[in-house]
């Protein structure tokens, strides 16, 4: 369902202090958060990824084989400090 050329108008109304808009039922997003960002004039909502659906993600990912870089190799030792 995902059609990036899909539009449709939708209107907007007062919800107490806030400002609010009815999704049509096609641009429904999972879920019952969004995090909303502005790009320009522009208003984005993106669902609130939840941990669960994030697991399930890397559960598909292949394990990585390479060894983790020793990313102190090279520095000068610490200074022994006491406090």
């Amino acid at each position: 369902m995902s059609n990036p050329t899909l539009e449709r108008r939708a209107r907007l109304f007062r919800n107490g202090r806030n400002q609010a808009v009815r999704i049509p039922r096609e641009f429904e997003l999972p879920g019952d958060e969004v995090i909303l960002h502005k790009e320009g004039d522009r208003l984005i909502l993106e669902p609130v990824d939840k941990p669960g659906r994030l697991l399930e993600l890397l559960a598909t990912l292949e394990s990585i084989e390479d060894p983790f870089p020793d990313v102190d190799e090279g520095l000068l030792p610490l200074d022994d400090v006491r406090l």
